[in-house]
């Protein structure tokens, strides 16, 4: 009689939007035992789309997408198509209703449920859970595999928000903030790092609110206690839970890295007042002071939207004029797009030419910023972790304490690896070293 194994079902993931879905989508793939991971859709068995609602017509391209694999199908009648995410959580049945190629629709606070569905779908019955369950996910997964794996991992810790900004879905598609028990989160570290893991970002729709039996900063300062965890990032904050404390972490923790991802949105206080951000410019600024008082070679990061609805010229300057202020080593900006049912789709709004028009002269004058920054590191020595080979014979690339990438030329760094290394150049992405 011969042994013979049943091959491994093909996973293929198509992951859209934010870190937080980049782990959500190596946790779906974990749950679902009996499947192996293919970079290939034509030769999947299921093809998940971890989706996200953030950007313009986000619901529209998924569909768009949809409408692609359903040819696919039609020529692999057994393959399963489910769709997750934001977008599914925001659409739910529609979903079916408009792609019936679609097998299984699963929100991103649901998808512990995902075995379940998969075993129901493969008896021809479709799956959809869009449900806020109060059980918590995370108690449900199952427990992290050994392999393996990059030495940098991001680890959700906290979700949702109730913030209510006016442009944004995310309460509506994420929920209320909610944190993971610290304990839990320490020992999901600590399992990363036993697989190779030297570097985590803790992730969360407001991370700085998390208040899992531990404040950000004390979770920071525990985690910064694990042998072999030797950096330490999170993101995305808000600037009204930046307390003190978390501040000092900055100054007190050596492992958590000099760059902070702190969105302030607009730089004037009418249109945050209207975004419902809760702060004003001036108190984000003295916020800015403080912490670089405590870590002066910080590097900042920060979102901002341009065109949000009855923004004049004059409340256009005010956020230019606190970019020159800060200084941002990176910053992400979007022109503003309606999302339906927020409060702002139905404000008057920005005339689209006027908003391409500040978006350009916006991110000219970031540009300018990243770049002076990234040439004022040549000449500086800096610690690179290695996370993997470069394109050139010899070459690695990696990250800097500063979130540079970093490619390191006649490198004999293995991936993992902390290197110095002395900056040479800086390209408009990226800067170049030699080892020390």
């Amino acid at each position: 009689m011969s042994d013979t194994k049943t091959a491994p079902k093909k996973l293929f993931i198509k992951t859209y939007g934010c870190q937080m879905n980049v782990y959500d989508s190596e946790r779906m793939a974990e749950s679902l035992e009996g499947y192996e991971q293919t970079d290939k859709a034509d030769e999947a068995d299921m093809i998940l789309l971890n989706t996200c609602h953030i950007r313009e017509k986000a619901a529209e391209k998924v569909y768009s997408e949809l409408g692609r694999l359903k040819t696919l199908k039609a020529d692999k009648p057994d393959l399963k198509i489910g769709v997750a995410g934001c977008v599914a959580q925001a659409e739910g049945a529609e979903i079916m209703r408009r792609q019936p190629a679609v097998d299984l629709v699963v929100g991103p606070q649901s998808y512990h449920r995902l075995p379940q569905m998969e075993a129901q779908v493969r008896e021809g019955r479709s799956a959809l859970d869009t449900d806020f369950p109060e059980e918590d996910k995370f108690n449900h997964l199952k427990g992290r595999p050994k392999a393996r794996r990059a030495p940098a991992a991001f680890l959700t810790v906290q979700e949702g928000c109730d913030k209510f900004c006016a442009f944004c879905v995310v309460p509506y598609t994420r929920g209320a903030e909610v944190s993971r028990p610290a304990d839990r989160v320490v020992r999901e570290a600590q399992e990363l790092v036993e697989r190779g893991v030297r570097e985590i970002t803790l992730l969360g729709q407001n991370v700085n609110a998390y208040h899992g039996g531990m404040t950000l900063a004390q979770l920071i300062r525990a985690l910064g206690k694990i042998d072999g965890l030797e950096r330490i990032r999170y993101t995305t904050s808000h600037p009204n839970d930046m307390d003190d404390d978390l501040i000092a972490a900055h100054a007190d923790t050596p492992k958590l890295m000099p760059y902070l991802h702190l969105p302030v949105q607009s730089g004037s206080d009418r249109i945050l007042k209207r975004m419902n951000r809760s702060h004003t410019a001036e108190s984000y600024l003295r916020l800015i002071e403080r912490i670089r008082e405590v870590r002066p070679d910080i590097m900042m990061s920060g979102d901002f939207i341009v065109g949000f609805p009855e923004e004049t010229e004059a409340d256009f300057q005010a956020t230019l004029d606190l970019v020159e202020a800060v200084n941002y080593g990176y910053a992400y900006s979007f022109k503003y797009s309606t999302r339906p049912g927020t409060p702002a789709a139905e404000r008057p709004q920005v005339d689209p030419a006027e908003a391409d028009e500040r978006l350009q002269r916006l991110q000219a004058l970031i540009t300018r910023q990243q770049r002076a920054i990234q040439q004022g590191m040549v000449g500086r020595d800096l610690t690179v972790l290695v996370e993997k080979k470069g394109r050139k014979d010899g070459q690695m690339l990696g990250k800097s304490e500063y979130l540079h990438a970093v490619h390191i030329d006649d490198s004999t760094a293995q991936i993992g690896d902390l290197v110095p290394v002395h900056i040479t150049q800086a390209m408009t992405n990226s800067l170049t070293a030699v080892e020390k």
